[in-house]
């Protein structure tokens, strides 16, 4: 039986066919729109990388291990019964991994004490003296233990000391008070080039015949805590002692300069050199599946000065370099090369760790293809220097930049590397280390105040998971 439609019925079915293909053309033109609103598939590699830093985040063990480094072994200056300490906790902590291997190199460090504590004073012609925050520098010479007492020449510069000749040095103490420039917004970049007058300052002033040498602390930041750190002598070159001003204490000497040229400064410093002392790298290693004598290094240094607890320098970045090692077993990531973590000694007052490291690597049958260094401190990860004798590594670690931008980290730039991995360059590695947020690092560089308090948490992870994933991407996918 055929079934007629009604002429309502017949009317609607031709006006829904005449709909179709409007309908079609109008989604067609909808198409590249619609396209574009729909988020792109992530590259394949993102899962990865995301796994390594949502694992440090919510699992991570760096600050815990910060907390136990800075508060067993403070002041792990090379030869001190500290750095000693952290060397034994530091081999403990990896062996806790169950890594492959996990062993000691042997290394012969320096041994600088600085003693009873400093004084520095300002004696007026009239009136109490005034005591300056100071501190002294690693590598000073130590006064007598009376003391001395010399007129002070302030200074800008090696060059306008020079200028000054020995007729205006000789017997004085000279004050290097140039600051750091806080133009710079790279605040490494500051320190570097205000660092000369304490690194090489008292030994161009001891040249021309001074007797002590006072410098500003190397800070942005204006406060009354001195900065130590090293300062050189060349061999058989008369060695003086040398002390860092506080910020503050260093704008009092200047105003009293200002008030009274001929006043005259007291510095008692009680510091002695010992002979060199035994101690160890502390080396850790999870062996490569494909390439076991293929190495790819992160690492920090294990010492730090003897008035400072060591948890920006460089506390973060041993324990940020253990968790690289613990995320890829947390992970189960089992990486194509040989995955090391080294522990550096002696990175701030002479570097006989990463020499004797590189002196190894140069005459070993392994092959280094990349090391990367944490020595900037904890704070937030921003990006990677990385420098290589074969081109630009920095360009071609850019084509992971989507992967790490969600975390935070994009910028791959051409740089200078960390100091223990340095000397890797020469050999032909890539060498690189991780770039922090650095405008707070120079307030707590090298000084008391350097403590765990001072280190976020999140951001001390973010930071090793950063480490974890660029060296997972150069594990498989090569720089």
């Amino acid at each position: 039986m055929i079934r007629r439609l009604s002429r309502a019925a017949r009317n609607e079915k031709l006006a829904a066919m005449r709909t179709l293909p409007l309908l079609a053309i109008l989604l067609s033109s909808l198409a590249p729109a619609l396209r574009a609103q729909t988020p792109p598939a992530p590259p394949p590699d993102a899962d990865t990388v995301n796994r390594l830093f949502v694992e440090a985040l919510t699992h991570g063990r760096a600050y815990d291990n910060l907390r136990t480094l800075t508060s067993q072994s403070p002041g792990r200056l090379s030869g001190s019964a500290s750095l000693e300490r952290a060397v034994v906790w530091a081999e403990r902590t990896l062996a806790s991994l169950n890594l492959d291997r996990v062993y000691k190199q042997d290394v012969m460090v320096p041994h600088w004490e600085r003693g009873p504590r400093e004084s520095v004073r300002i004696l007026p012609a009239r009136g109490d003296a005034v005591t300056l925050t100071a501190t002294a520098l690693g590598g000073s010479a130590p006064t007598l233990v009376t003391g001395l007492v010399a007129e002070v020449v302030e200074v800008h510069s090696l060059e306008e000391l020079a200028t000054l000749g020995r007729e205006k040095i000789s017997g004085k103490i000279v004050f290097f008070n140039r600051p750091m420039d806080p133009a710079l917004f790279v605040t490494g970049l500051a320190y570097g080039r205000a660092g000369d007058q304490r690194n090489r300052g008292p030994a161009a002033a001891a040249a021309l015949g001074a007797v002590a040498a006072l410098t500003r602390s190397l800070t942005l930041a204006h406060d009354d805590v001195p900065h130590t750190g090293t300062t050189a002598f060349p061999p058989d070159t008369q060695k003086i002692p040398a002390a860092a001003l506080s910020t503050l204490a260093a704008d009092r000497l200047a105003a009293a300069l200002a008030s009274d040229p001929h006043v005259r400064v007291e510095i008692k410093i009680h510091s002695r050199w010992l002979p060199d002392a035994p101690s160890h790298n502390v080396i850790g290693e999870i062996r490569g599946a494909e390439f076991p004598d293929q190495v790819i290094l992160v690492g920090g240094h294990l010492d730090s000065w003897d008035i400072a607890p060591g948890a920006h320098d460089d506390g973060a970045g041993v324990v940020q370099s253990i968790e690289v090692l613990r995320l890829f077993r947390a992970l189960g990531l089992k990486p194509r090369h040989t995955l090391r973590c080294v522990l550096f000694v002696n990175e701030e007052n002479g570097s006989a760790g990463a020499t004797a490291y590189a002196s190894a690597a140069k005459t070993s049958a392994e092959r280094h293809l990349f090391a990367v260094e944490s020595d900037a401190g904890g704070f937030a990860p921003t990006g990677f220097n990385l420098g290589s004798t074969q081109g630009d590594a920095h360009l071609r670690a850019a084509r992971w930049r989507p992967l790490f931008e969600p975390w935070g980290v994009w910028n791959f730039k051409k740089g200078p590397a960390g100091t223990d991995v340095s000397p890797l360059l020469l050999q032909g590695v890539t060498v690189g280390e991780i770039t922090p947020d650095s405008q707070r690092y120079f307030d707590y560089h090298h000084t008391a105040t350097d403590s765990i308090d001072k280190v976020n948490p999140r951001e001390l992870h973010l930071g090793a998971a950063a480490l974890a994933a660029l060296i997972w991407l150069v594990d498989t996918q090569g720089l």
